[in-house]
């Protein structure tokens, strides 16, 4: 794992979980403690969905160099800060130091990995595997590669990160931002225009998804959940009724000024939901919530209830070849 913020050290808390080793590096101050701290408050809620024989936090190391952690490792995940200069200066350095069979990752939210791998001396193994906050939890993984990438690296990390337990998503056409964060966008400057203009709260923003939509999306999301809205004749019928509403002025998609009074609102807002507890006790919060959800929808096989019986029945094939032959079902380090 390189780089150990909210994305990285949520890497680390899922690869540990699946009985692997993590080695792990940052430039940041501390960021060995701050590791180890994010890492111990997603362990109980990993624990909930249950644990690969072996793992535990004790896996966990914390390399002195780049060059240590790149050269010890049998998959590597770059989780840098969002800037194109740095990743792909940082992803140069490490396919250097790496063995040349290793794939490199990267946790962009929306870099081109073309432009990633650049500088690169092996481009072909260098690929984007995009989570979702909290990685330890929620499935989903956006996979895709540059010009430069072969097909065997893509699939390779596919495999990879489905033994995670995850969804991995392949993003067939480069793009800027992916899929589900160009939607997520979307959503995004349209609440900020809202707040902004004092038409709602964020409070109330939040009440409209969390009460509604967002509990069909749990499951269906949007496409599906319209199809059902179109009745018997399904989503030609609701294209056919609700179409021409897309024309009405409804949304403004070009995102407002962010000026510090919206800011503040914004800011604001979220304190007052907030409402004194700290950001981990949210996060604990957020991820019984999430594993609620996730074992609820388990019943009835469908959306991230699936990806959860599906990896759980690998786990315990997994762990029934272990005890028979002796072996590990996966690489040693992460």
């Amino acid at each position: 794992m390189v780089g150990t913020g909210v994305i990285g050290a949520g890497w680390a808390a899922r690869v540990l979980a699946q009985g692997l080793d993590v080695v792990a590096w940052d430039v940041a101050p501390g960021w060995q403690e701050k590791l180890r701290s994010a890492v111990a408050n997603a362990w109980p809620a990993l624990s909930q969905l249950g644990l690969a024989p072996g793992a535990g936090v004790h896996r966990l190391r914390c390399a002195n160099s780049l060059q240590e952690a790149s050269a010890e490792a049998d998959f590597i995940q770059e989780s840098a800060p969002e800037r194109l200069a740095l990743k792909r200066g940082l992803l140069a350095e490490i396919d250097v130091a790496a063995p040349v069979d290793v794939l490199i990752a990267s946790s962009t939210s929306g870099l081109k990995p073309s432009d990633l791998q650049a500088d690169c001396a092996h481009p072909e193994r260098i690929v984007v595997g995009h989570p979702f906050n909290p990685v330890y939890l929620l499935p989903l993984v956006e996979v895709l590669g540059g010009e430069l990438t072969v097909d065997e690296s893509v699939e390779r990390a596919i495999d990879f990160y489905a033994a995670l337990g995850m969804q991995p998503l392949r993003v067939r056409t480069e793009i800027d931002g992916f899929l589900s964060d160009r939607l997520q966008e979307a959503l995004w400057r349209e609440a900020l225009h809202l707040v902004n203009d004092d038409v709602a709260t964020t409070e109330e923003l939040d009440a409209a998804i969390v009460y509604g939509p967002g509990l069909r999306w749990a499951c269906m999301g949007t496409f599906l959940s319209y199809h059902l809205a179109g009745g018997e004749q399904g989503m030609t019928h609701f294209m056919r009724q609700f179409g021409p509403a897309l024309k009405l002025p409804w949304t403004r998609l070009e995102a407002p000024e962010l000026t510090e009074d919206l800011v503040q609102k914004v800011a604001n807002g979220t304190a007052r939901q907030a409402a004194g507890r700290t950001v981990k006790e949210l996060e604990r919060l957020r991820d019984d919530c999430l594993i609620a959800i996730m074992r609820a929808l388990q019943r009835f096989e469908i959306g991230a209830g699936q990806a959860l019986s599906r990896h759980d029945a690998e786990r315990t094939m997994a762990d029934g070849s272990q005890r028979s032959a002796g072996l590990g079902v996966y690489g040693d380090r992460a």
